[in-house]
């Protein structure tokens, strides 16, 4: 496989937009988390409780997605240094490891979307409870 200079490159603007989406994702949870713990310091809901369980949950996801994203950035930043100074061998596995980094971090993505749908069908079930008394 022929490797240039611009093929890490490739993944800046991919990279740049998940880190952006991954952050947005954290601050909305952030904010999310403090309104939830001030209702469950009021009323002790045990619906609000389990909803804090798994924004928590989603956290230490978001984390690592994050963490995992930002080595494939550096990842792809070393391996363009490197094919800079003409040690190609070095720089294809640089970038193999990048795609590999990207890879757990869309994985770790899919995950927290999933954990995210449970929140919602928590809520979606208390409604229902609600409706049905």
């Amino acid at each position: 496989m022929e490797i240039t200079l611009t093929t890490p490159a490739l993944l800046f603007p991919a990279l740049s937009l998940l880190l952006l989406a991954f952050t947005n994702r954290f601050l909305g949870l952030a904010s999310l988390i403090r309104n939830l713990k001030d209702r469950y310091a009021t009323s002790r809901n045990k619906l609000v409780y389990s909803q804090i369980e798994n924004l928590r949950e989603r956290l230490l996801l978001i984390r690592n997605m994050q963490a995992f994203g930002s080595l494939s950035m550096f990842g792809c930043v070393l391996c363009m240094f490197l094919l800079f100074a003409d040690y190609i061998v070095a720089g294809k596995y640089v970038f193999a490891f990048s795609l590999v980094m990207m890879l757990i971090s869309l994985a770790l993505a899919i995950r927290e979307i999933q954990i995210s749908v449970k929140a919602l069908e928590l809520e979606l079930n208390d409604l229902e409870e609600k409706s049905t008394q």
